[in-house]
């Protein structure tokens, strides 16, 4: 079974390659490639607040299949870093920019283990790369997740203790339920996904074995009723893994109340009270 820690890993970082770099008043934006595993490099937006040395910052991971152009939007990136917060995004592996050479038929949720367990390992790595840099604050470092993306989250933070704190929306677990029910999952590859060796497979990566484990931190949970990726039986599951006092649930009938709760960057308020304000973030923004 792959260790979901990098202990004994012969991941080995290249140097990064900077592309774009974008200054705006309220911030800038970097496009890094950082790389450490054979043909798999990974696009890294690195968005500072202007104005702060060492500012506090946060890894954000969307769900499969969403391709982080998130990350180039000029009003997004004013809101993640309001306040004077970094914001660090990238895609997990076999998604977007990082899905090639592979047959159709391998992709994220086939190839389950590997996603997650990779992209795991790639968040202990893009911690390593930010505190080689020497500009952020690495005692104040969070996480949010969406989807598959609120999973790996999950699972990094059981392994990672530089993550203080996690926000997730309706992450994908409860890998029975969820690849019987999931309509994220093909009808015409359900069976597979359905068979004992699969299951056993994955079943050391669910999030509701690690959920419990995590009451060190201060996590927020949010669940949307109509999510159709998650099934019912599979969120009261998560929900009932997230029962300990650090874990703060959300419930929405829908997911248009979720963004209405949302808007203009409110969402991003949660982490950032849980990291505290950086010393000079007066001078951001």
């Amino acid at each position: 079974m792959e260790s979901l820690s990098l202990a004994g890993s012969d991941l080995i970082p290249e140097k990064p390659v900077v592309g774009e770099k974008d200054t705006l008043p309220e911030f800038t934006r970097e496009l890094i490639q950082v790389h450490w595993r054979d043909a798999d490099p990974i696009d890294l937006y690195v968005i500072r607040p202007t104005g702060v040395e060492k500012p506090p910052a946060i890894l954000y991971l969307y769900s499969y299949p969403t391709e982080g152009d998130q990350f180039k939007d000029d009003g997004y990136c004013r809101r993640v870093t309001k306040g004077g917060f970094a914001a660090i995004g990238f895609v997990s592996a076999l998604t977007g920019q990082r899905y090639h050479s592979r047959p159709m038929k391998q992709w994220f949720v086939s190839e389950l283990q590997e996603s997650l367990v990779e992209s795991v390992h790639d968040i202990q790595m893009i911690l390593n790369y930010l505190s080689a840099r020497g500009d952020f604050d690495m005692n104040r470092v969070g996480m949010a997740g969406a989807g598959s993306g609120a999973t790996i989250a999950i699972l990094a933070a059981a392994v990672e203790p530089r993550l203080k704190a996690i926000d997730l929306v309706n992450p994908w677990g409860d890998w029975p339920d969820w690849m019987a029910y999931s309509e994220r999952v093909p009808d015409t590859e359900r069976a597979t996904y359905l068979k004992a060796e699969f299951l056993k497979q994955v079943a050391p990566f669910d999030p509701v074995q690690w959920l419990p484990q995590l009451k060190s931190i201060p996590v927020r949970l949010e669940i949307t009723a109509d999510d159709i990726n998650t099934p019912t039986s599979a969120k009261k599951k998560i929900e009932s893994a997230a029962t300990h006092d650090s874990v703060e649930i959300v419930k929405y009938e829908t997911t248009k109340a979720l963004l209405d709760a949302s808007s203009g960057g409110k969402h991003f308020q949660w982490m950032k009270d849980q990291l505290g304000s950086p010393a000079n973030a007066r001078e951001a923004n």
